[in-house]
């Protein structure tokens, strides 16, 4: 199934904020509602919650950085891939659905954590699992957004291999 048209723009409109507005409300009640490094466990220690503020990327990558670096690698690179990506998805014709879907939940998520970055000057992040073996760093909805979105598009670039994308638009590698 390919959508086209405004009825293709409105999907996308409509994900990109969803993905947005789930992150920013869940980050603002974790502002409001918990204390820094307090750690709740609303099931146990697989999975908890714990306030804290990432000045880097994922896994807090880059956050000793000088300033000006760190300004360009965290807030006008992912700018600028941010809206290629918007005007990508916007205008490219053929994408299957579950790759526009990806590419929206990316951009979603993206644009809650740059938010962050420009407004804030660090992320919040809050979620952290523990499943024995398997622990992840602490993370948020805009990382889980990123996350499935990239899982999304991965499956559909296998699902759908002849999926559309111009050729002018493809990265050439060699």
């Amino acid at each position: 199934m390919k959508f086209t048209g405004l009825f293709k723009r409105l999907l996308v409109v409509f994900l990109v904020l969803c993905n947005f507005s789930c992150d920013q409300f869940s980050k603002s009640v974790v502002r409001e509602k918990i204390e820094y490094y307090e750690v709740i466990g609303p099931f146990g220690d697989f999975f908890s919650l714990t306030k804290v503020e990432n000045t880097g990327a994922f896994l807090s990558v880059g956050s000793s950085l000088p300033l000006l670096f760190r300004s360009v690698f965290l807030i006008i690179l992912p700018f600028m891939f941010l809206i290629y990506g918007l005007y990508l998805v916007l205008t490219q014709k053929g994408l299957p659905v579950l790759i526009l879907t990806g590419w929206c939940f990316v951009i979603g998520g993206g644009i809650g954590n740059l938010a962050d970055r420009i407004i804030r000057g660090s992320v919040t992040d809050f979620l952290h699992l523990d499943l024995g073996v398997l622990q992840t760093g602490i993370f948020n909805f805009a990382d889980v957004s990123i996350m499935a979105g990239l899982i999304m598009i991965l499956s559909g670039f296998f699902l759908y291999p002849n999926h559309g994308i111009r050729q002018k638009n493809r990265i050439k590698l060699l």
